[in-house]
């Protein structure tokens, strides 16, 4: 990377101009043409700088208001193949693994974002049939203070 793609990134990281040829006005921003812009973005994805590049949807502002993390205990021995299970489901839009604490035997995170409380239990039930885990948690979000992607 150089001091272009870094600027190149800081420019983009909340979006392009919504006009009818964005490229041409990032390109402008840093001085280059348009076919370099392509180029540093597409070298940026294939180094794994950045993983894609894509819109984003308010899921809020569509009507997803019922987001839940959902906690999970795992056996130790299962946690590749159940969160491979678990991270195939579209409604999950994040799955990790995390270390058990005392008192809390918790070990995978998912969180699962719906339209309704009651359908996000759903998809939950349908984790846990699938994966044959019945130890789990529902914590439903109740106020989002703040909600970005990773800044430079």
């Amino acid at each position: 990377m150089d001091d272009i793609d870094t600027k190149l990134l800081k420019i983009t990281q909340d979006g392009i101009p919504l006009i009818s040829e964005p490229f041409n006005e990032v390109a402008a921003q840093l001085g280059i043409s348009v076919d370099d812009l392509i180029n540093r973005i597409e070298n940026l994805r294939h180094e794994g700088i950045i993983r894609r590049f894509g819109a984003s949807i308010g899921h809020r502002v569509i009507g997803i208001t019922a987001n839940a993390m959902c906690t999970w205990n795992v056996p130790d021995n299962r946690v590749e193949d159940v969160g491979a299970i678990m991270a195939g489901f579209t409604e999950v839009t994040h799955c990790y693994q995390r270390p058990r604490r005392r008192g809390w035997p918790y070990n995978l995170f998912t969180m699962v974002h719906a339209y309704t409380q009651e359908e996000c239990k759903n998809v939950a039930s349908q984790i846990s049939h699938a994966t044959s885990i019945d130890d789990y948690n529902i914590l439903f979000s109740e106020k989002e203070f703040k909600k970005t992607g990773v800044r430079l």
